[in-house]
């Protein structure tokens, strides 16, 4: 007898969790599904709580129908954290941040806008320097890896104000 097809499309962040060994609850792909919409920023626990209760009353679905307490938000960001669908930086005020794991975080390094607080790539803008830099990290790791050193990951940071953020502060600054 020949098997058969299922024509059911499967859901990106249903199969995204299943893969990585987590259940499929609401919560699970409400976060997964906001963090991969918003690639490019990054969140504090508070500004993703606050931003996925914006998110459910824009929606319709009330203030307290779709609300994540802060203790499920808390495990569910360590459970995605951990099997690495989300990345976790601590930024120089030791704050924890969280966004949706780029594919080129390995080594490549990115900027940190102290002030909207946009992660994004400098592989581009570095050009030819990126290639030295990823070559460099993966010495690094391998060095440490050969002194016993396990579970290694390196997070090469620039950290200061984007062109966007330091445009609009001028603008502001001139116009007072």
């Amino acid at each position: 007898m020949p098997a058969v097809l299922s024509s059911t499309p499967v859901d990106p962040i249903d199969a995204l969790l299943s893969a990585h060994g987590l259940r499929r609850t609401a919560a699970a792909r409400r976060v997964l599904g906001w963090m991969l919409a918003h690639p490019d920023t990054s969140y504090t626990h508070a500004q993703l709580q606050s931003a996925l209760q914006t998110d459910a009353v824009a929606e319709g679905q009330g203030e307290s129908g779709s609300a994540l307490d802060r203790v499920t938000l808390y495990r569910l960001i360590d459970r995605l954290t951990q099997v690495g669908l989300l990345l976790c930086r601590v930024d120089v005020h030791r704050v924890r941040r969280y966004q949706a794991m780029p594919a080129s975080v390995h080594a490549l390094p990115h900027f940190e806008c102290q002030s909207c607080h946009r992660d994004q790539p400098l592989q581009g803008a570095l050009r030819g320097n990126a290639l030295d830099l990823e070559v460099a990290a993966q010495n690094a790791l391998q060095a440490l890896k050969v002194l016993g050193y396990q579970g290694l990951s390196l997070d090469l940071a620039v950290r200061g104000v984007c062109v966007d953020c330091a445009t609009a502060a001028q603008t502001t600054d001139e116009t007072a």
